[in-house]
């Protein structure tokens, strides 16, 4: 079985020796429990020195999990000659009670509603040419307690009777500065994020694009981008109000004329038309063009994606943009999808490692829980480098089952009186690793 402790080693400079002792017990249980993962199930698989004490000692310890995701990244995951992007993105974890740190109501897209849960914002590095990503920041995303005073304050302005102006723009009012923006208390928090994580990265990858779904389309989240010294890649609305830079004369006097003609997403223009491909009776026309939306500070470099059914002429598309003008449009659709792939993370940390099992409530728990779930992602991903190179299609519920039949041989070995011969051996822990398992490995150089 793989030395679970030995590839902890590398966070010592960070973590204390009981810390990362306590972690390496965790991790392992983990790896070979079935059910819930919390602390009562994980002590009861835990081996040795994993007593429910130790996992509760290890859950109120405070630590510095961005040095710990960087490290162990740095030391176990980095491919020095790939090419890697940011991406960001925010799950919620449903919850009930009133005490857990961090507790209200955040918009789930699982439910499409509003649920009580916890909500962790997550940045993870993409490597682009191997098509995945791994977790390196995550915080929880705290939102203030609902104020009845200022509720309150909000329903009489209501109920105040609105003045009509007069049509027009206000004598003496002067043009806005787009790029000075107040940014909201979630921009503040991904914005600090991203500022400590290059400062942990320190030049040792170059990143250059922050990629952030849809919710974040917005000028607002594009300067905050830029003030991290990044570029944006995003989505807008499918309706959004989109101009063709105006190349016309100008007047002699008054203000320069900036906005030409508004873009029609029936009839786009062929000049900004880069590829048109027909799959069964699906046709897909791509655009790219340097385009204003007037809430945005600058020009946008926009993607369109045109779809048309031929037999129904039914029609539809997604407009995505980035802050670097110099993209190239199939380089901007790829990356804006490969953002996808922190859902998989999420997907696993919930499934596999506790995200939505965990029962803490104080803050350092809950914080300790959410980054050890995701962080655990990143331990199964080295893991399951060795068991792919025998077999690709080995996967986290063969890891899993593969830790468990170590488990299961090594408990029954100890009512033996004698320690069986090596060869049979190897051959009992090969046979019960296949309990459970999909793809089992193909050698047994992982035995104990």
């Amino acid at each position: 079985m793989p030395d679970i402790l030995a590839h902890l080693q590398c966070l010592a400079p960070y973590l204390t020796k009981t810390t990362i002792r306590q972690m390496g017990h965790i991790v392992t249980a983990m790896l070979m429990m079935t059910g819930r993962v919390t602390m009562l199930g994980l002590s009861r698989w835990a081996e040795k020195g994993g007593s429910y004490r130790t996992i509760q000692r290890f859950f109120y310890t405070t630590m510095p999990w961005a040095l710990v995701f960087w490290q162990f990244f740095r030391h176990k995951l980095l491919n020095d000659q790939a090419t890697y992007l940011l991406a960001g993105d925010e799950t919620v974890v449903t919850k009930s009670g009133k005490k857990t740190y961090g507790l209200n109501r955040f918009f789930a897209g699982l439910y499409a509603r509003p649920v009580p849960g916890l909500a962790f914002f997550a940045l993870s590095l993409v490597n682009v040419e191997e098509r995945q990503s791994h977790p390196i920041m995550v915080e929880q995303h705290i939102r203030q307690a609902n104020n009845k005073k200022a509720k309150q304050l909000k329903q009489k302005k209501k109920k105040q009777p609105v003045k009509k102006s007069k049509p027009g723009r206000p004598k003496g009012s002067k043009n806005k500065d787009k790029t000075k923006v107040t940014l909201t208390a979630e921009l503040e928090l991904i914005k600090n994020m991203v500022l400590k994580l290059l400062l942990l990265v320190n030049g040792a990858i170059s990143l250059t694009y922050l990629v952030l779904d849809g919710h974040f389309g917005n000028n607002n989240a594009l300067q905050m981008t830029r003030q991290c010294g990044l570029q944006l890649i995003s989505k807008l609305r499918y309706d959004a109000a989109l101009y063709i830079p105006y190349a016309g004369p100008q007047n002699k006097f008054g203000p320069r004329r900036k906005y030409g003609d508004k873009i029609d997403y029936d009839d786009l223009p062929t000049a900004y038309l880069k590829q048109t491909t027909v799959e069964d009776d699906l046709r897909t026309d791509i655009y790219q063009a340097h385009l204003w939306q007037k809430e945005f500070a600058q020009l946008l470099n926009v993607v369109i994606i045109h779809k048309t059914n031929l037999q129904t002429n039914a029609q539809a598309h997604v407009v995505l943009f980035s802050s670097d003008l110099t993209l190239a449009y199939d380089l901007l659709i790829d990356y804006y999808a490969l953002r996808f792939q922190i859902e998989f993370n999420f997907r696993e940390a919930k499934q596999y490692w506790g995200l939505e099992d965990f029962m803490n409530t104080t803050e350092t728990a809950v914080t300790n829980a959410a980054n050890l779930s995701l962080f655990m992602v990143n331990v199964a991903d080295l893991l399951l480098r060795d068991f792919r190179r025998q077999n690709l299609a080995f996967g986290v519920l063969d890891l899993k089952a593969h830790f468990r039949g170590y488990k299961y041989v090594a408990e029954t070995i100890k009512f033996l009186p004698e320690k069986p011969d090596p060869i049979l051996l190897g051959q009992a822990f090969a046979a019960v690793a296949r309990l459970g398992a999909i793809h089992a490995a193909e050698s047994c150089s992982h035995s104990p």
